[in-house]
């Protein structure tokens, strides 16, 4: 071997490791700096229309709501209640649980009575519903992809089953912004009823996904501290409280300047908002103001962490600004006694649904709220058990409320067992497509780049705009 082997190796070497290859890591950061920070100085999109609402308030009934018990009246199924499911029907379907066993018709469980001008026909466990029937669009015949919880929660809020994407009110503040000041402008709230099936919800629900995580969810709890470790630590003040908030968001700026990393700019915000939230969350949780008469008409009190309780914080929350309200009221999962579960959801959620939209309606601003109520996915028309319900992804019903949509309609339908949508099916891509038209958004425009694809809420497949349930 001569010297210039050596030489020529020993280039080699060092180039890899410490020339060449610093050239190519170097060029490799600037290109994720410069992603970076395109993605952290996204600034609220122009509409690509005239908007219809200003927010959404969207009721999700965790567990799955059974449609036989609530809102889709089928006496067919009545009648046939312990015959053999026809096989035409349920012949090579994905059935949950009950794949393999022998499949019965189970009747509806509670009766039904007709509401409104139109005589919707709804359950009679719901007479507070019924008594604005005509405000509410009944969407007879949703569909989903997914069959178990998780994933048809993922599915329902995200538009994808798998983990990771962004959720609807992360999509909706990464486009419009936020009116809300003093707080966040998507905020979360739970409730567990008194059926005891605590399912749980995962944080991932309202992610922000690969946005940047200042668009994600707030999670405010509707009992006790509302916010953890919001208030400021024994012995400090306000005023030091924001010296020391300011000091924090300096450094940041200053490093934010070098990296252009967009979650420094999340970090700053959210110091901000937490200092803003110190003052703001009391006030939004202090409803003495309401009187007594505006707890008569949601049956609660604010802090007693009832579904009612978030149906009103969620009008004062609209009241404010933000732009994305989502509740979960858990506890509608009934594989077993669907008749006594059902029973008794009616009675925590009936007079709330109704008293929001009645309260918006007097406060003038139903008109342009859209209030979405849904689960992730229907149940069976065959029994589990006896006395339940499976999982149903084929055919359920959803409904929407306020001056954007069509009251007192019924649209689509599913086949007379109530097994799978028939007729104007609606997939959840229509629902988020619908959702920001109406916002002012074009669904098929509204994208970002996301390992080289265009990433939408509506997916990738053909959705519609329901231009037949808006009014």
């Amino acid at each position: 071997m001569n010297a210039n082997d050596l030489l020529r190796r020993t280039f080699l070497r060092q180039g890899a490791f410490g020339g060449i290859g610093s050239l190519a890591l170097a060029s490799l950061l600037q290109q994720d700096n410069a992603l970076s920070a395109e993605q952290g100085a996204i600034k609220p999109l122009v509409q690509h229309h005239a908007p219809r609402i200003k927010r959404v308030i969207w009721l999700t009934m965790a567990g799955g709501p059974s449609h036989l018990e609530t809102f889709d009246y089928k006496p067919e199924l009545g009648k046939r209640d312990g015959q053999p499911m026809p096989e035409s029907m349920t012949k090579g379907q994905q059935i949950a649980q009950l794949q393999g066993q022998p499949l019965k018709c189970f009747g509806p469980q509670t009766k039904f009575k007709k509401f409104g001008q139109n005589g919707t026909e709804i359950s009679d466990l719901f007479p507070e519903i019924g008594s604005v029937v005509d405000d509410i669009c009944f969407i007879r015949s949703m569909t989903t992809d997914a069959i178990n919880h998780d994933p048809a929660h993922m599915f329902m809020n995200t538009g994808s089953q798998i983990a990771g994407r962004p959720s609807m009110g992360a999509w909706v503040l990464y486009g419009l912004g936020s009116e809300a000041v003093d707080l966040p402008g998507f905020v979360v709230l739970t409730s567990l009823g008194k059926g005891g099936q605590n399912q749980p919800i995962a944080a991932r629900q309202w992610s922000s996904g690969f946005l940047p995580s200042r668009y994600q969810g707030v999670h405010l709890r509707g009992k006790g501290e509302p916010v953890m470790y919001l208030g400021s630590p024994p012995g400090v003040n306000r005023d030091e409280q924001k010296s020391l908030v300011e000091t924090i968001n300096a450094l940041n700026s200053q490093r934010q300047q070098f990296t252009a990393d967009p979650e420094i700019t999340t970090r700053i915000a959210q110091y901000e908002m937490a200092f803003q939230m110190q003052d703001s969350i009391p006030r939004l949780m202090d409803a003495g103001g309401e009187g007594q008469g505006v707890f008569d008409l949601y049956g609660c009190q604010v802090g007693d962490g009832s579904f009612a309780a978030n149906c009103l914080l969620a009008r004062r929350l609209a009241e404010r600004g933000v732009r994305f309200i989502q509740l979960y009221h858990k506890d509608w999962d009934h594989h077993g006694g669907v008749k006594n579960g059902v029973e008794l959801k009616a009675q925590e959620i009936d007079r709330p649904c109704a008293a929001l939209i009645k309260d918006l309606k007097a406060r003038g601003m139903w008109d342009d709220t859209l209030i979405v109520w849904a689960g992730e996915f229907g149940r069976t028309p065959m029994s589990q058990g006896g006395s339940g319900r499976d999982h149903h992804n084929k055919g359920f019903t959803i409904w929407l409320s306020g001056g954007c949509v069509k009251g007192g309609l019924s649209y689509g339908q599913t086949d007379e067992l109530g097994y799978a949508a028939v007729e104007n099916v609606v997939s959840v891509h229509d629902l988020h497509a619908t959702m920001l038209h109406l916002f002012g958004i074009d669904h098929a425009k509204f994208s970002i780049k996301f390992q080289g694809l265009d990433a939408r809420l509506s997916g990738v497949e053909p959705c519609r705009v329901l231009q037949d349930v808006l009014a």
